[in-house]
């Protein structure tokens, strides 16, 4: 008996959301009036931010590091786990063209290049889609209690039972307690809030029963955002995220993959006691509800 071998090619791994945004970017020419695609257009500044913060009054911090790309007028940014980033390839970075960027390895490469470019585009601050909000001058308490106050309202009203909280801040869950929404809280570093809650490693325990969902921006960077926005869409749950990350790239999913956006563009509240803006972008713009 003869055995014949046969070769057959390994599964096609699934776009990612980014992906097929980076592609959809590339191939609309008429994107955004005309500017696009993005071939030649330079990154001309590449930067590192290693935060640790810790607000007065609180008995727990949080650290993040945040990946920024200047194209143009506009920076692009993308967090992530603490120190998780190469300081030493800034150099190559900085110089190559957003067309190169957006093939770059690295998502969270990819997520900045595309955040700086769109923003560059068009900024927050000149879409009619969109509300601009001060942030009024104070110390990081305050600043970040008057952004959760923003980022909660955009949850519809009407919808009750508990909110997943994917990306646990504080003062967004006194701001949930305000509104007298329950919450969930989840977030890869586990632990526990404030007010000594467990807060949930996975996002899966956290969605289930979630009448609600409101997500960091860097779901996108850590690549669970397309997970997230896959249950809201099949169990018709609102998905509001508050980004630092990608905040320009998640204007582009508005209405398709998630329902309301906070889009909070470099420098961001913690850099500044000064005032400073967050964009809002509520469902009545076109998101789900």
């Amino acid at each position: 008996m003869s055995i014949v071998e046969t070769h057959s090619d390994p599964p096609a791994t699934k776009p990612t959301v980014l992906d097929e945004l980076v592609e959809r970017v590339r191939a609309d020419s008429r994107l955004h009036g005309g500017k696009g695609p993005p071939t030649a257009l330079p990154a001309t500044v590449a930067f590192r931010t290693e935060q640790n913060a810790r607000h007065a009054g609180r008995v727990t911090g949080y650290a993040n590091s945040v990946l920024s790309i200047r194209v143009g007028e506009a920076v692009g940014s993308c967090a992530t786990e603490p120190e998780s980033q190469d300081t030493a390839r800034l150099p190559g970075l900085a110089g190559s063209t957003v067309d190169e960027l957006l093939d770059h390895p690295d998502p969270v490469v990819r997520t900045a290049a595309l955040d700086a470019y769109l923003a560059h585009l068009a900024p927050h601050g000149e879409r009619s889609d969109s509300r601009t909000v001060r942030l009024p001058r104070g110390d990081s308490s305050v600043k970040s209690r008057a952004r959760a106050r923003e980022v909660v309202d955009l949850i519809p009203r009407g919808n009750e039972g508990p909110v997943a909280v994917i990306g646990v801040v504080n003062s967004l869950l006194s701001a949930l307690e305000d509104r007298n929404l329950e919450h969930v809280p989840c977030d890869f570093k586990g632990g526990r809030t404030e007010r000594g809650e467990t807060v949930l490693r996975n996002h899966s325990e956290a969605l289930s029963g979630a009448r609600a969902v409101l997500a960091s921006g860097m779901t996108l960077g850590n690549g669970t955002f397309d997970g997230i926005a896959e249950h809201c869409r099949t169990n018709a749950v609102p998905l509001v995220v508050f980004a630092q990350t990608g905040s320009a790239v998640f204007r582009e999913l508005l209405g398709t993959h998630l329902t309301a956006l906070s889009a909070e563009p470099y420098p961001f509240f913690w850099l500044t006691g000064q005032e400073n803006e967050i964009h809002l972008y509520p469902a009545a713009s076109g998101g789900r509800s």
